[in-house]
């Protein structure tokens, strides 16, 4: 199966969102990318956003590709889904120009995960994911029906399968972004120690928080704490290092990997910059 994942080219004007408005890595996209070319599938990752697309930019890609299924996001990335665009404008107008681009159109990200039925309304799409969405795409892709964490129409009527569900994540190996993608990534995220030049990248090390803010979204759909191993964390920083002299930030890096990923940072030689945001 060929399967496009997109995040769209985000605008902020007149939102109350308080996120980093600069472009980072679409994490859950490249995540899901790399399970579904493990699984067998084809995939193209169009980030609208790091690349400056337009709507027609965005359809003419996905009509030379001709994809059986196309994923869009409804945050900027996985990193922000706890702070999301409260708004939905942005994916809500892309998918209704895409919508007969695809057999199957999928929308991922906090809203759906939090109001599964109405985003679904909304957003004009066949599936609505609830919860981290990497392994629900891939089962998804791979034909199975029922699946958990999933809401679509079914004989004239809404259902929703499940509630928001987690990837495993700790085995997940480490990530090989595109050097077209990784060449125009210059945000340097959470940086304040210097001034940022050159390129920049984000890694995440873990998902979940075991703490409890009363500001944060986490609990509907990433609240159970789980770490990568340190050396595949240190491993996809290595790689990233090798393609270029790049800044890399390690996301969220909260609880037990910190200290293992600072000391591995300082042994290879970087300048570590983990962050410790919650």
């Amino acid at each position: 199966m060929k399967i496009a994942l997109i995040n769209p080219n985000w605008r902020f004007d007149g939102s109350i969102y308080f996120g980093c408005r600069e472009p980072h890595l679409p994490l859950e996209l490249g995540i899901a990318g790399a399970m579904l070319e493990a699984a067998g599938h084809g995939v193209a990752l169009i980030d609208a956003h790091l690349f400056s697309l337009s709507l027609q930019e965005i359809i003419a890609e996905l009509t030379a590709y001709k994809p059986d299924m196309t994923v869009v996001t409804t945050a900027p990335t996985y990193l922000f889904w706890r702070c999301a665009p409260p708004e939905l404008r942005v994916p809500q107008e892309l998918c209704a120009r895409i919508r007969d681009l695809s057999p199957v159109l999928v929308a991922v990200g906090p809203h759906g995960s939090t109001t599964p039925r109405a985003a679904l309304r909304k957003l004009g799409v066949d599936f609505v994911l609830m919860g981290e969405c990497e392994e629900t795409i891939t089962a998804l892709a791979g034909g199975r029906s029922n699946v958990s964490g999933t809401c679509f129409r079914d004989n004239g009527s809404i259902r929703v399968i499940g509630g928001p569900v987690a990837t495993r994540f700790v085995d997940l190996p480490p990530l090989v972004w595109p050097q077209e993608m990784i060449a125009r990534h210059h945000h340097h995220h959470h940086r304040f120690d210097r001034e940022k030049h050159g390129l920049g990248a984000e890694v995440e090390a873990s998902r979940g928080c075991p703490y409890s803010c009363t500001f944060c979204a986490k609990e509907n759909f990433r609240n159970g704490y789980r770490s990568r191993s340190p050396e595949t964390t240190l491993t996809e920083v290595s790689r990233l290092r090798r393609r270029a002299k790049i800044t890399v930030t390690t996301l969220p890096a909260v609880g037990a990997p910190y200290s293992s990923i600072r000391d591995g940072t300082c042994r290879r030689g970087y300048r570590g910059h983990p962050s410790r945001r919650r």
